[in-house]
């Protein structure tokens, strides 16, 4: 599994077709249009996720490694 930002997991959700909801402090609250499922990604500067974050995000916007 490619390690990504929070920054550039924002960027591939919005290139999914994911809309930015709302934001609360450093944490950006994505939702589907589609589905109106909604996934929360911490945004903290240009730090990496961490593993167990970024499998728990993938999971819940339905992402891939392809999709990394």
């Amino acid at each position: 599994m490619k390690v990504v930002s929070g920054k550039q997991m924002c960027r591939i959700l919005e290139e999914k077709g994911w809309t930015l909801a709302r934001i609360n402090g450093s944490h950006h609250i994505y939702r589907d249009p589609v589905t109106g499922r909604q996934v929360v990604v911490p945004v903290h500067a240009n730090k990496d996720l961490k593993p167990g974050t970024q499998r728990a995000v993938m999971r819940d916007a339905g992402l891939t490694d392809a999709d990394l």
